[in-house]
């Protein structure tokens, strides 16, 4: 198996974005240098993938245009091959969940075919590789709280409104690339 990674920007992080053959393995956003899914990817399959530069351009132009409020779908080959069972079912359920909408993990459950699992469907979007085009910050809790979103509530706010059409409620600083350049 053949991976790559290429590293952007977006007003809530760094994104780091791997790619295998079949398409988009992971999206992961983080504060700095993503070590975490390039970690998760070496263990997970043996390989450590390898960062070419660019190879990210056409998901990063779609996430300028989403963060722009000009895109509201992605155009992107998903390869769920880190996803299993039920977990991989909510996540392509979430999928379906409209832009600008949010439902409720146990309402997500049931769409899945499994009513009662609302605690899976939280687990695998605690869990996802994918972040922003699987959209699990739209799931919120049944009590209409927003809940966590990878220890970041704030990051789910800001999508949540910028989806809504609201000024995004966070004002979130400039990111810098490992090497302390600006992307």
């Amino acid at each position: 198996m053949t991976l790559r990674y290429d590293l952007g920007t977006t007003p809530i992080g760094l994104v780091t974005a791997v790619f295998s053959d079949a398409g988009l393995l992971a999206l992961h956003v983080a504060d700095d240098t993503d070590r975490w899914v390039l970690e998760m990817l070496a263990q997970e399959h043996g390989v450590v993938p390898e960062q070419i530069p660019g190879s990210g351009a056409a998901l990063f132009a779609q996430l300028d245009e989403y963060f722009d409020g000009e895109r509201q779908t992605f155009d992107v080959e998903i390869d769920w091959g880190l996803t299993r069972g039920f977990g991989r079912d909510a996540l392509q359920e979430i999928c379906r969940i409209p832009y600008g909408e949010t439902a409720a993990y146990g309402e997500v459950a049931e769409r899945a075919g499994r009513a009662r699992a609302h605690r899976a469907v939280g687990t695998a979007c605690r869990t996802t590789p994918f972040s922003i085009v699987v959209p699990v910050h739209r799931v919120i809790r049944g009590d209409g709280s927003i809940g966590e979103y990878g220890g970041r509530p704030e990051n789910k706010r800001f999508l949540i409104d910028l989806e809504r059409g609201v000024q995004p409620s966070v004002a979130i600083p400039a990111r810098t690339s490992p090497n302390g350049d600006d992307f």
